[in-house]
């Protein structure tokens, strides 16, 4: 074993048993090497003279080797491939001594008791990887990166590179795979340059694509162009968030997202921080900053402002909306908590133009919006409400007069609320309101209500088109209610009565309105309360056959005779050619009945046939386009 110090190396005699070793330092650049063989000891120990040259000192070498065992092949042959660039492997011998025949005597002793294996896979093994190594020289040819030099009793193979230089190394075994990788770069590199030749038009084609897909045409677009993209963008998804991530592409579509005309109408849902967990002081100071930001910044043009699901800082949204949005016409406060009356406080006096209040599902603290209204609510034309505890109060402010000019007016309450009494005087509601156009009660049941100093006898609701008592439950809406409401309402469109299982067909017969277009009248609840109309379905047909474009008669007891006449009421109508909707599930129409409707009405667009237990089997569902409905008139 060679021992090294800077320059300088030693040798370490073994065994001949024990195979030759080979390996480099790169940081030195010296290439050690054990010479095997007793015969060096025994040569060293008696000071045996030097070998004076490389050549005569291998064919020493062969000669011993040759001497000790003619029969078995060399543990190693003369001139081995190099396993690195940086080391080379000779394979030492032994020199002759006085006495050859005690040498060979020794040996062969030696050799008998440890056995030929050892010898044998260890030739073997270097065999192997000689083929390996002559095999990646072929490849490439190694380098020759050291010098062989002669010392007093070594020989010294130096490298000639360092350590920063990269060494090329052999492959091992196990990647395979990257060989076939390295053997297939080459080929593609090759046929990357062999490019077929092609015409000048095909060239200046390909050159003007290449050129078009490098180009930015984001820059190219004008910003009025942008803008009119992006508003069909907004009318469909709204411009939060929309606008704040169009604005962070590039700076011509920052511009374009900055355009006042796009943030007219903006809703807020709350996103800063998750359900049921508590804001953090640095968070709360980054929602207001937010709030001024846009406020100064995007909110010039306002005009909608919605606010959803929140829980704190609304009195703060809302003022500083007030104060920075003077065109400010539809505010909106969807399910949010904690209104107090600091939100009103100078809502009216900095937003002249506010005619639309939206306050459905929100709590609010004290009575901020019933001293809004008293004060302000004379420029206030649409007002949605919930049911609670302040609808009375809210009611009997209206009732006052205090908002003359409200066009619409809606009151609702959750769908699975059941029944949701709410005390309503009608006549003081329609001297306080003369111009309501509007009305809806959604889930809620009205019942008549006597205030003092109220005439008995009013105007009603002249310019009413709209009224919806519409409820999931029971309602105790009677044909003697329904007519205080609409006496006075000659141009009323839309009569949405679902769930009013009280009001007979009589009593709508009775009712001043001759252009209704629109009657829902089905019912939706599971109830064992007796209907009180099971005929009379045909008067209502042919009151309104002229005008009537939607029908909703769902779960009515109408006989199947009743039904027949009332479809040919409205098949023989001038305007059955434009009625476009018919819900008769759960009812007793016949296929007769239904192919005397279905024949004129070109424009039916919806069919509702569902659970109709005197229709055929398949016919039974609901139709939803012409082409459907079509086939249907085909199978009848």
């Amino acid at each position: 074993m060679v021992h090294y110090i800077g320059s300088k190396a030693t040798f370490e005699m073994r065994p001949e048993t024990q195979p030759w070793i080979g390996y480099s330092d790169s940081d030195t650049g010296l290439v050690e090497q054990s010479i095997v063989g007793d015969e060096l000891q025994q040569q060293r120990s008696a000071a045996s003279p030097r070998v004076s040259t490389f050549k005569e000192w291998t064919d020493k070498i062969k000669f011993s080797s040759d001497m000790d065992s003619p029969h078995e092949e060399p543990s190693a042959p003369a001139e081995m491939p190099v396993s690195g660039p940086s080391s080379q492997h000779i394979t030492p011998g032994t020199e002759e001594e006085a006495n050859p025949q005690s040498d060979r005597a020794g040996t062969s002793q030696k050799r008998s008791t440890k056995g030929k294996e050892p010898l044998k896979r260890k030739s073997t093994s270097l065999k192997e990887k000689s083929k390996k190594k002559k095999r990646s020289s072929v490849r490439r040819a190694p380098r020759p990166n050291y010098t062989v030099q002669h010392g007093e009793d070594m020989l010294l193979i130096i490298s000639n590179i360092n350590q920063f230089d990269s060494v090329w190394k052999p492959k091992r075994r196990g990647s395979r795979r990257k060989k076939t990788k390295t053997k297939i770069t080459p080929v593609n590199r090759r046929r990357n340059p062999t490019r077929p030749r092609l015409s000048k038009v095909t060239e200046e084609a390909s050159v003007n694509v290449e050129h078009a897909e490098s180009a930015d045409w984001g820059h190219s677009l004008p910003v009025e162009v942008l803008v009119k993209i992006f508003e069909l963008a907004v009318l469909q998804d709204g411009a939060v968030p929309f606008l704040c991530r169009v604005g962070r592409v590039c700076r011509l579509w920052n511009s374009a997202a900055s355009s006042p005309s796009l943030w007219r109408s903006v809703s807020i849902g709350y996103c800063w921080i998750e359900p049921g967990k508590s804001q953090l002081p640095g968070t709360e100071q980054k929602i207001r900053n937010t709030i001024n930001w846009l406020a100064q910044n995007r909110f010039s043009q306002l005009r909608d402002f919605t606010l959803s699901h929140w829980k704190k800082h609304v009195d703060y949204v809302v003022q500083v909306v007030a104060e920075s949005c003077a065109n400010l016409q539809s505010l909106k406060l969807s399910y949010c908590m904690g209104v107090t009356k600091e939100a009103f406080q100078n809502l009216g006096t900095a937003c002249p133009s506010l005619e639309s209040i939206n306050v459905q599902h929100t709590e609010f603290r004290d009575d901020g919006l019933i001293s809004f209204l008293e004060t302000n609510g004379n420029k206030l034309k649409r007002l949605f409400l919930t049911r609670n505890s302040k609808s009375e109060k809210l009611l009997s402010v209206l009732c006052r007069g205090c908002c003359p000019e409200l066009r619409l007016l809606e009151i609702n309450t959750k769908l699975d609320s059941g029944y949701c009494p709410l005390p309503i005087c009608i006549q003081a509601l329609q001297v306080g309101c003369p111009k309501l156009q509007i009305f809806r009660l959604m889930n809620v049941s009205p019942i008549p209500k006597m205030i003092r100093n109220t005439p008995s006898s009013t105007p009603g609701f002249p310019l009413l088109e709209e009224l919806c008592i519409a409820s999931s439950a029971h309602s105790l809406l009677t044909d003697l209610d329904l007519l205080n409401v609409l006496h006075g309402s000659p141009q009323l469109r839309v009569l949405d009565l679902r769930g009013c299982s009280r009001v007979t067909a009589m009593g709508l017969y009775s009712l001043p309105c001759e252009d209704l277009e629109c009657l829902y009248w089905g019912l939706y609840f599971n109830s064992n309360v007796m209907v009180a109309s099971n005929k009379g379905i045909h008067m209502l047909t042919q009151k309104w056959s002229s005008t009537l474009r939607e029908l909703d008669l769902t779960n009515q007891p109408f006989t199947e005779e009743d039904m027949e006449i009332a479809m040919g009421h409205l098949a023989h109508s001038p305007g059955a050619d434009a009625f476009r909707s018919l819900n008769v599930s759960g009812t007793k129409i016949t296929s007769s009945a239904l192919r005397l409707l279905v024949a004129p009405a070109t424009a039916l667009s919806y069919l509702n046939l569902s659970s109709c237990r005197y229709l055929p089997r398949g016919l039974k569902r609901v139709y939803r386009g012409q082409e459907d409905i079509q086939q249907l008139l085909d199978k009848l």
